[in-house]
């Protein structure tokens, strides 16, 4: 299973995080092994002190693709689901400013949160109209809708299998509104697709 994280796909949180918008779609891969094992807390790592939540709009890939043209990318995928790519920030700061990877900063252990359930695409009226939020403590810290991706689901679909194969229960991470913060010991992160509870996840 691969693990495709979109980013830069709100303008809004591009301008949080003082970067510039790519030209086309920009993605990175997260290992297996950092998916959050279910019912798990999320326990902050012992080499970041600046760790962030990015609440994120998922889909899984459901058949075998390679260069998929944007008008048949929606039969590559049936579900709708939710998740949180955890950032240590100041990793990411540090290894940008060097010009290295920052994979470190995304694909440690634990970084990818999915949620609870899938939810069927056929619930929603439209993909390009869907709300998504996650709340922090009982109270929004981030609130986005897919109509805001400068890309969409389609469109990324078709751009990352021009580089690689999508497989069978590879899922994909669509990019993060404006929003994104730090977490805290204690800290409850709550996720919701329109108001329906797709995760709670603790932080330790």
């Amino acid at each position: 299973m691969k693990i495709i994280c979109i980013g830069q796909n709100y303008s809004d949180h591009i301008k949080e995080l003082n970067s510039k918008p790519s030209s086309e779609p920009m993605f990175f891969l997260k290992p297996d092994s950092a998916v959050l094992l279910k019912k798990h807390p999320f326990v902050i790592p012992e080499f970041s002190n600046e760790v962030h939540y990015e609440v994120e709009l998922l889909v899984r890939i459901n058949r075998l693709g390679k260069y998929i043209q944007p008008k048949f990318a929606h039969k590559y995928y049936d579900e709708i689901g939710l998740g949180i790519d955890f950032t240590a920030r100041d990793l990411q700061r540090a290894c940008k400013e060097k010009g290295h990877p920052w994979e470190k900063a995304k694909g440690f252990d634990g970084s990818a949160v999915l949620g609870d359930h899938w939810v069927s695409k056929e619930k929603f009226k439209d993909l390009n109209d869907i709300n998504f939020r996650l709340e922090k403590n009982d109270k929004i810290v981030q609130s986005g809708n897919t109509r805001d991706m400068i890309y969409d689901i389609d469109t990324l679909i078709a751009h990352v299998s021009q580089f690689m194969t999508l497989k069978i229960g590879d899922i994909l991470f669509t990019g993060t509104p404006a929003g994104v913060g730090p977490v805290a010991i204690d800290d409850r992160l709550k996720g919701y697709l329109e108001d329906e509870p797709i995760f709670t996840v603790n932080i330790k």
